[in-house]
């Protein structure tokens, strides 16, 4: 049977879908009890694109990517993700359909400060884990596809050791290879380095270029600037719960903001 040509119609749509970002942000809020945290952050995220996040300690870097991984639940606002509704969505509008949590799963990976490997399994086994969990993969598959993600980070020969057999920097790139190892569409790192001693850093900051490289999407909210500058096509300054500014490669060098200039500078 011969292919069918999709029509005009079906080939805008596909070229729609493909423009537009696979994380669209807008108005998002966070609040803890009175406290909010997320005061209205719009964002966009292209396919492809490696966005970088900073600014000082509590300014709401980190809920930002929680909220994205709905590991926090937006109090308002709308965040579609490959097209799908996982926010409350916008004042004024009608409620939306919102896509379910393991449908997101599914789409976004997600590296954490801390490592959260189970200390009972090997690196292989933790790397299979999700597969078996969120995919329900049979144990022999799961574990071949562990292992090529655990060659894609270098560990494959520790494979069959455990978390406290590995120093901080590997078992952080076992959690990395756990994340590659779902297929995901956008991977988001919070601050992936801040738990590892100085000379452990890189690395870690060696296999996130590595991932780079390969062309996937990627949203890192890091204090190593020195990386950031390296590998942002989109960088984001924030403060108190909001975008003070944000901007492409050469920001660290052209921002406008006397606030954005200070931090950079204080923090180099």
């Amino acid at each position: 049977m011969s292919a069918t040509r999709p029509s005009t119609q079906d080939a805008s749509a596909a070229e729609s879908s493909t423009a537009d970002p696979v994380i669209r942000i807008r108005g998002l809020r966070k609040s803890f009890g009175n406290l909010e945290v997320l005061r209205g952050i719009d964002l966009d995220v292209t396919r492809g694109e490696h966005v970088v996040i900073f600014g000082p300690s509590g300014s709401g870097k980190s809920t930002v990517l929680r909220s994205i991984n709905l590991l926090e639940q937006p109090s308002a606002g709308s965040l579609r993700v490959a097209g799908v509704e996982y926010g409350p969505g916008l004042p004024g509008e009608p409620a939306p359909q919102r896509g379910k949590v393991l449908q997101l799963r599914r789409t976004v990976g997600m590296v954490f400060q801390q490592f959260n490997l189970f200390p009972h399994l090997t690196a292989l086994d933790n790397v299979a884990l999700p597969l078996r969990s969120v995919h329900g993969m049979k144990k022999d598959a799961a574990q071949h596809k562990s292992a090529e993600a655990l060659h894609r980070v270098g560990l494959l020969p520790r494979a069959a050791h455990y978390p406290a057999q590995l120093s901080g920097g590997q078992q952080q790139r076992v959690a990395i290879a756990r994340a590659l190892a779902l297929d995901p569409q956008v991977m988001l790192f919070d601050e992936p380095t801040s738990a590892l001693d100085p000379e452990l850093v890189g690395e870690v900051l060696k296999t996130m270029r590595l991932v780079a490289e390969t062309g996937m999407t990627m949203v890192i909210v890091t204090h190593e600037l020195g990386f950031a500058k390296d590998i942002g096509d989109l960088n984001v300054f924030m403060e108190d719960g909001v975008v003070v500014e944000s901007g492409p490669r050469g920001f660290f060098e052209n921002c406008v903001s006397p606030r954005a200039r200070e931090f950079i500078l204080a923090v180099r």
